[in-house]
């Protein structure tokens, strides 16, 4: 098919079916139509006959030069453009490298095909193959093209970044990197969990680091005829001597349920995201003693009563 097309360049009052047939014709019997041009009207006449199609091709070849260098200094403007835009946007370093790299392929394709078609050459048939191979990819790496895509969404839309701890999948940690078919996450007791992107960008995530304050809740039980005002009085004042604890949003210290053994009771209190879990650990340890050792207040231990009905 190219060959056609350049032969048609050549000798322009030649038809295409014309072409089509000189291109069956064995290599031996064309040179011999050729020699017998030569002998009929020298070299001259062969050059008169191709001189046309010569000064066409050789436009038609400068504007692919033409196309090809604009195209090139388009891409470049392009590709720094996007630069400055992924650098202001403070996308990840790998995902804009990652992105700049697609654009910039697809870029130099249509600058293909435009030179090709200027030359006069059908772009269906390379579209087609393009299409078929592209095809050919996705079905082969769909579960890691959906991966690759929820990178993309995670980096994009940030819904949690490196350093956060959060909640996604049966499974919380502190983020150490985001990748973009992978999230690392480190748990409390060192070990690194793999997630998806693909199911992570659909799933819900709990992202205990996006607000500066978090609620600390401590649950005790207090045994059944304590005062309970007496009990919030000592509580309250063990929490205000805790800097740590934010004042200005007012600790509770609240019944939440009437239970068999125990009047269960919620200490919550506010801190900065990064006290939680020493004051989580610490607060535990100092309501436990400050109960054992208060007079008045006791812990409950599950008990059973046992009536015993004597019959006579």
């Amino acid at each position: 098919m190219i060959l056609q097309d350049i032969a048609s360049l050549l000798v322009p009052e030649v038809d295409t079916a014309t072409v089509a047939q000189l291109s069956h014709i064995d290599l031996a019997a064309k040179s011999a139509e050729i020699v017998e041009v030569v002998k009929n009207n020298g070299i001259s006449g062969l050059l008169e006959m191709w001189l046309p199609g010569l000064i066409k091709l050789g436009l038609k070849l400068l504007a692919v030069a033409v196309i090809i260098f604009v195209g090139r200094w388009l891409i470049g403007k392009v590709d720094r453009f996007l630069s400055r835009i992924f650098e202001r946007k403070e996308v990840e370093l790998s995902l804009a490298g990652f992105l700049r790299n697609i654009v910039k392929v697809v870029l130099y394709i249509i600058v293909f095909l435009l030179a090709i078609g200027t030359l006069g050459i059908k772009t269906t048939s390379f579209a087609a193959i393009l299409a078929a191979v592209s095809l050919a990819i996705g079905m082969a790496l769909s579960g890691t093209l959906q991966n690759f895509a929820g990178g993309v969404i995670i980096l994009l839309l940030r819904p949690f970044k490196v350093g956060d701890y959060i909640q996604a999948q049966g499974f919380e940690g502190t983020v150490k990197s985001i990748q973009l078919f992978n999230t690392v996450l480190n748990t409390g007791d060192k070990k690194t969990i793999l997630l998806p992107n693909g199911t992570l960008s659909t799933g819900s995530i709990n992202n205990f680091s996006s607000e500066t304050l978090r609620r600390v809740d401590i649950k005790i039980g207090l045994a059944y005829g304590n005062d309970i005002a007496e009990a919030r009085s000592v509580i309250m004042a063990l929490l205000a001597k805790d800097s740590r604890i934010v004042k200005d949003v007012e600790p509770q210290v609240i019944v939440t349920a009437l239970a068999d053994s125990a009047v269960n009771v919620d200490v919550r209190v506010w801190v900065d995201k990064a006290d939680y879990w020493d004051v989580l650990y610490s607060l535990n340890e100092q309501v436990y003693n400050t109960i054992m050792a208060h007079p008045t207040l006791e812990f409950p231990f599950p008990q059973v009563d046992v009536h015993i009905k004597n019959e006579n």
